[in-house]
């Protein structure tokens, strides 16, 4: 059987978005928590299939991966039951922050390490949905480190602190912050090499 040339040429370009799709890799399966673990004392679940943290206790606690990971990109949906303190970690070390901070003033989309706060600030409040969905993303390739928020970067430096690690995500301690909750949709990476360029989001 020959096939036109409109049928190869679909055939070829399903076959490159298919490829495509395949680069990222789901590292929540959104039914339950195969491959991760616990620490500290919140509460984890998954409902509707969404991964859910929350915490009425006013103690901390953390879900890591079993598995670690060096240079990729991370892009992931989540939205919060405010007043919140949360965020992503990656390479164990480094957190994505989720968060309304006073002193200094910092904002969802801040990059924090332990040991040395902030090292990339997010000043704009106005770029979360406070009330909805919002995609971060990140782009950790060496000691090359960026963030972005529904499509806007919101940080960006070099430092090598944590050269590989696990994901995870965090309810923080704190009496204020009883009755959170963060709420994850979407949680995926695409492994990249050293000269990678990242895939820029497109602006909300």
């Amino acid at each position: 059987m020959r096939l036109s040339w409109g049928a190869i040429v679909l055939a070829v370009l399903l076959s490159a978005s298919a490829f495509a799709a395949d680069e990222w890799i789901q590292i929540f399966n959104g039914k339950d928590l195969s491959g991760w673990k616990p620490r500290g004392n919140a509460k984890w679940t998954v409902v509707d299939g969404c991964l859910v943290g929350e915490q009425n206790n006013g103690k901390v606690g953390d879900l890591f991966t079993e598995k670690e990971y060096d240079n990729f990109e991370l892009r992931f949906t989540y939205k919060v039951a405010w007043p919140a303190n949360s965020g992503i970690w990656f390479r164990t070390g480094y957190q994505y922050d989720i968060l309304k901070y006073k002193n200094p003033v910092a904002f969802s989309g801040t990059l924090y390490c332990p040991g040395k706060m902030f090292i990339t600030k997010n000043l704009d409040e106005s770029i979360e949905n406070r009330d909805g969905w919002n995609e971060g993303r990140v782009y950790a390739n060496g000691e090359h480190l960026i963030l972005w928020l529904n499509g806007k970067k919101t940080g960006e430096c070099n430092d090598n602190t944590c050269k590989k690690g696990s994901f995870g995500i965090q309810v923080h301690s704190g009496n204020q912050f009883k009755d959170m909750k963060i709420i994850i949709k979407k949680l995926e990476i695409r492994p990249i090499e050293a000269g990678d360029k990242p895939t820029k989001p497109k602006p909300e």
